[in-house]
């Protein structure tokens, strides 16, 4: 009886302060977030068993909600419609894990072969003939992308900042880049 009290409480509290939210008050944002955070990580952590992944479920579902705050309506409960949220953010990870577990394949480090080429002074990085052949054949935005991300150990953002364009464009980019990358190195094998 108790707990259907605080539970009925705790709902109003959230359907108040979404309201709120949705009229622009920052501090009933605050409020609704930082009660919402605990309340999400039990919701997914009883869902998801990888704590990183669990972490970044809990954070696309504050995007989420941020973004769908417009979608709630304040005659209907909010429990539900933010439970709907984030079992559409499971849903969206379990997905992803799906189709990565499907084009990725586990390796033992300590059965790879050792490097083809070793760096020439301490600290440098040389790469095999195979590889700088392959990234010279890439077209200079995707050549550019990768090296600042994988050759230079640069953030997406501050790769970003340097090429001059959005982190949106680098990952793109970049992406291209590995995709054209794997093709000419697995057709050379």
């Amino acid at each position: 009886m108790e707990e259907q009290r605080a539970r009925r409480e705790r709902e109003e509290r959230w359907r108040a302060w979404m309201v709120a939210v949705q009229a622009g008050d920052a501090a009933s944002y605050d409020k609704l977030l930082g009660e919402l955070l605990p309340h999400l990580r039990g919701f997914v952590a009883r869902r998801l068993g990888d704590p990183t992944a669990r972490e970044e479920v809990v954070q696309n579902v504050l995007i989420a909600v941020h973004r769908a705050r417009h979608t709630y309506r304040a005659e209907r409960p909010f429990g539900p419609w933010l439970y709907a949220v984030a079992r559409n953010a499971i849903t969206d990870q379990l997905r992803a894990q799906g189709r990565r577990a499907r084009r990725e394949v586990s390796v033992d480090p300590a059965r790879l072969p050792e490097p083809a080429v070793t760096p020439e002074t301490p600290g440098e990085n040389a790469l095999s003939p195979e590889i700088e052949r392959a990234l010279a054949a890439l077209p200079a935005a995707q050549r550019e992308a990768v090296v600042l991300v994988q050759l230079e150990g640069l953030s997406v953002a501050e790769a970003a900042l340097r090429a001059g364009v959005s982190r949106g464009a680098l990952k793109v980019r970049a992406h291209r880049g590995y995709r054209a990358l794997r093709a000419m190195l697995g057709s050379e094998s």
